[in-house]
């Protein structure tokens, strides 16, 4: 499988902070945003990832990423002309994709939560057609709710309902198969002048092929498309961390736990990374697990 990580768009929730950088590229906490989707796609044990971002962004992007190769993995970049809905990142990405099951992830979207390695390995395994992620939200009718009976097939799909099925918002994370990128192909723009996520999703809805995986309670769900919940998201970041001492999203350190870094290559990593304390936390991990060889 091969992972995507859609970083385009315009950000003008957060004009002006966004007029002269991708929204992407700002901080949560001490860390550039897109390491938090980049992570979950690592963890899911995907190293072959695509950046979509728009024109103006994709050097950025290109100068703090590099071709991935610092962790183990490949990272290859493609521009979005405009906003033209999420479904065309399959379009744009179809030949990186080629053969090969893919993952969507958002830019501006945050997991966290006990046992998600195992859900991501789990959900990549076993996707035939397509895997949504269901989060559990107050308040439904802002997003696209998905609706599954007890083994998670998904039965309906609706986009911003005013009498909501279920209270499960489909994330910004997607698992399918290859034929997505035909499927992708061959939609017709909305009412809008996009190629929507969800006219894929209903694809698959209508084969019997489409699932819901639901995050639970313990999990997080971030979108950080608003001053208020970038604000959040740093938050809850610096919380989690300064109580259990580790770091969410440490790129370096799930290299390293994945094996497709030595601890050596993580030391060097963290200390490139010069006095800051996110350079610092790599270095101790990278030092722990040469001490337990």
């Amino acid at each position: 499988m091969k992972g995507i990580v859609l970083a385009g768009g315009t950000g003008s929730r957060l004009w002006p902070i966004t007029l002269a950088t991708s929204k992407q590229l700002l901080p949560v906490y001490d860390k550039p945003m897109i390491y938090y989707p980049l992570s979950v796609l690592m963890l899911a044990g995907i190293r072959e990832v695509l950046i979509i971002t728009t024109p103006q962004d994709a050097e950025p992007f290109a100068r703090l990423l590099g071709d991935g190769s610092k962790w183990g993995m490949s990272i290859t970049y493609k521009v979005q002309p405009a906003p033209n809905g999420i479904a065309q990142a399959f379009v744009i990405g179809a030949e990186f994709i080629g053969a090969d099951d893919v993952a969507l992830v958002l830019g501006d979207n945050i997991f966290h939560g006990p046992g998600l390695t195992k859900i991501l390995r789990t959900a990549r395994q076993d996707v035939d057609g397509c895997m949504l992620f269901g989060y559990a939200v107050s308040d439904p009718e802002r997003y696209g709710v998905g609706e599954a009976d007890e083994d998670g097939r998904l039965l309906s799909i609706e986009e911003k309902p005013t009498a909501p099925r279920s209270n499960r918002a489909i994330t910004g994370l997607y698992f399918y198969s290859n034929d997505v990128v035909e499927i992708s192909g061959s939609l017709q723009p909305s009412a809008r002048g996009e190629l929507e996520i969800t006219d894929v999703n209903k694809v698959y809805l209508s084969q019997g092929r489409a699932r819901l995986q639901d995050l639970g309670r313990g999990f997080a769900w971030l979108d950080t498309g608003t001053y208020e919940s970038l604000n959040e998201a740093s938050q809850y970041v610096q919380v989690i961390q300064h109580r259990q001492g580790g770091r969410i999203a440490c790129l370096e350190e799930i290299a390293l736990a994945q094996q497709w870094i030595t601890p050596e290559q993580c030391e060097a990593a963290g200390l490139s990374l010069g006095s800051s304390d996110y350079g610092k936390y790599v270095v101790s991990v990278a030092r722990a697990a040469s001490a337990q060889r």
